[in-house]
């Protein structure tokens, strides 16, 4: 009997599938690009993911307190209702609960009307107070999952709607920075000589300089009278010039490497231009440390714009952010009788952790043939 040739297959995988395959690895950094996912896709459909409107005001519930959810077979999901009781001496507004009294909760029940992606008008909501199970001559109670502000609007409503200015504002910021990154560094790094020292030199007296005073200064300067939108493009703006040189002096690393290749060489002699050898050539070669040092670099520019928003110097009302929200937690006391005002803190954390997470699981994908 003839003996059958074994046929042995190699699978190539380009550079970008090996670094995808080992992210996916880190289970770590892949939760955290999960939980971002969702976080960004709230953020979008806001509209529907919120109960309530951003600016529902229903001041006889002001800080009204979180509402726990219950569920049973016989009626779902539900909850008690609440009573507020004002102390006729201290005027201190509190709470209690009602139990032979609920409110039928569930999901995709209709409430306020919004505007979907600012074209498709609906009121449909992925989960509040259930209309359709309320009596006819019974007004629809409100749902306060997460609790109420002083004006008795719905905490989760405006920290989904506030999730579209304090996550886009990294994104934005960002972009910004990785052009003059890419740019600035680039060059520093190809020419070299009295450039790349006067640069350096540039980024040096730049990074000295205090970075949050720096903030406070230039965002003191922004007239009054600007519109919301005008406010939050020159955060943006802020954020992304003072932002922009980690990004430069890891381009420029990258770049002092690299252009001594072989490759780099051919193409010159080739008579290649230098912009053409920069962009097309030698920048490409490092993409991946590139997304990795922009995904590192975007909770920084979250921070930044929550800080200037909780001085109240960056975006303000009516303009809704997680830093416009700690602005009401200025005052102690408010915090101390109604803590759970501080519920934006738990998602600010949860995406600047994310993004560090992402950012170190990118790392260690970015070379596939090394060990771990």
């Amino acid at each position: 009997m003839a003996k059958t040739e074994e046929k042995t297959v190699t699978a190539t995988y380009s550079q970008w599938h090996l670094t995808w395959l080992r992210f996916t690895r880190h289970k770590l950094a892949l939760t955290a690009a999960l939980t971002l996912l969702v976080m960004y896709i709230a953020a979008i459909f806001c509209g529907f993911f919120a109960p309530m409107r951003k600016n529902t005001m229903d001041l006889d519930r002001a800080y009204c307190p979180p509402m726990k959810v219950k569920f049973n077979w016989q009626s779902g999901f539900y909850t008690n209702r609440l009573v507020m009781d004002v102390n006729p001496v201290t005027l201190q507004k509190s709470y209690r609960v009602i139990e032979n009294k609920t409110i039928p909760l569930g999901f995709f029940v209709r409430g306020e009307e919004y505007c979907l992606l600012g074209m498709f008008k609906s009121d449909i909501h992925f989960f509040g107070t259930d209309q359709s199970r309320c009596g006819k001559k019974d007004i629809a109670p409100r749902f306060y999952m997460l609790g109420a502000d002083i004006y008795g609007r719905d905490i989760l409503s405006r920290l989904i709607y506030g999730a579209r200015i304090s996550l886009s504002i990294g994104l934005a910021g960002v972009l910004l920075s990785f052009f003059l990154g890419i740019v600035i560094g680039g060059i520093s790094g190809y020419f070299g000589g009295w450039l790349d020292s006067l640069i350096q030199r540039g980024m040096e007296i730049l990074n000295s300089l205090p970075k949050l005073p720096l903030w406070l200064a230039l965002s003191a300067a922004v007239p009054e009278d600007w519109p919301p939108l005008g406010v939050y493009f020159m955060i943006t703006l802020l954020l992304s010039l003072l932002g922009w040189t980690g990004m430069a002096r890891v381009v420029r690393g990258k770049i002092l490497s690299l252009r001594e290749e072989d490759y780099a060489v051919a193409a010159k002699l080739l008579g290649a231009s230098d912009s053409r050898i920069l962009f097309r050539h030698l920048v490409p070669g490092f993409t991946s440390h590139i997304i990795v040092s922009l995904t590192l670099c975007i909770p920084g520019m979250i921070l930044g714009e929550t800080s200037l928003s909780f001085l109240g110097l960056g975006l303000k009302p009516p303009m809704v952010s997680w830093g416009v929200m700690l602005s009401q937690c200025m005052d102690i006391k408010s915090v101390a009788y109604y803590p759970w005002l501080l519920t934006p803190i738990l998602f600010l954390v949860t995406a600047v952790l994310a993004f560090n997470f992402m950012g170190d699981g990118l790392r260690d994908a970015a070379d596939p043939y090394s060990s771990r």
